[in-house]
């Protein structure tokens, strides 16, 4: 098998994504009955590069950095693309946590705040438009969190949600930092993410209204009956 066909294996199957894609490192993977190693040379970034190997990027470069506090570490590498699903994966200590955690949260808040301060302060978007959600600014985002932590505390039906209360605080300090700078020294990638997510907050209003608009007919529709 060649490195690029177990590549295309593991990112075809994200429940089965490998535990951590550290730069230029072999890692084992769990693969349904066998063990095998998967070899990412550009770390997370590569890792993302592949979930997005079938999607449309809508900028070229992956936005990727590193955090480090104390007895915690973080890694983060992300890109959007023109498709319309959240593609995001997080792990603590190499364990894929499908059930996330604070470390997601503090990615999440983060990211939010980041966009909707950029896009005010660059005239994106205006007052009256209101704030985007996260969910607006997430459509069409691929990304991948990884933290360690010196003491995980892991919690859920399955173990796989990290609970640690301090590391939503560290990641969100740490994106905050790194998220601003890298908009800033990056102002039409940075324009092309924030108008995708003014877009999608667009069509969350209006596909409101038509709802609204279907429900106050019905309503009308109904007291109009014998």
């Amino acid at each position: 098998v060649t490195e690029s066909d177990v590549i295309d294996e593991v990112v075809s199957d994200t429940a089965e994504a490998p535990k951590h894609a550290e730069e230029g490192a072999d890692k084992p993977v769990e693969h349904k009955v066998k063990t095998r190693t998967y070899r990412y040379p550009g770390g997370l970034v590569d890792f993302v590069r592949h979930i997005n190997r079938t999607k449309q990027a809508i900028h070229n470069s992956v936005v990727g950095f590193t955090g480090k506090g104390t007895g915690h570490e973080l890694e983060v590498a992300m890109q959007w693309n023109s498709g319309y699903s959240e593609s995001v994966h997080t792990f603590a200590n190499t364990i894929n946590t499908h059930e996330g955690g604070t470390h997601e949260e503090g990615f999440r808040a983060a990211l939010t705040t980041v966009v909707n301060k950029y896009a005010k302060e660059k005239k994106l978007l205006t007052e009256k438009d209101g704030n985007l959600t996260g969910d607006d600014i997430r459509e069409g985002l691929a990304a991948i969190v990884s933290v360690k932590v010196g003491e995980p505390q892991f919690e859920g039906q399955t173990k796989t949600k990290l609970g640690n209360t301090e590391v939503k605080s560290f990641v969100q300090r740490a994106c905050n930092e790194h998220l601003t700078h890298w908009f800033e020294a990056n102002p039409a990638d940075a324009k092309t993410i924030v108008q995708k997510a003014v877009s999608s907050a667009q069509a969350r209003v209006a596909a409101r209204k038509a709802r609204e608009l279907v429900r106050r007919k019905s309503a009308t529709d109904l007291g109009g009956l014998p």
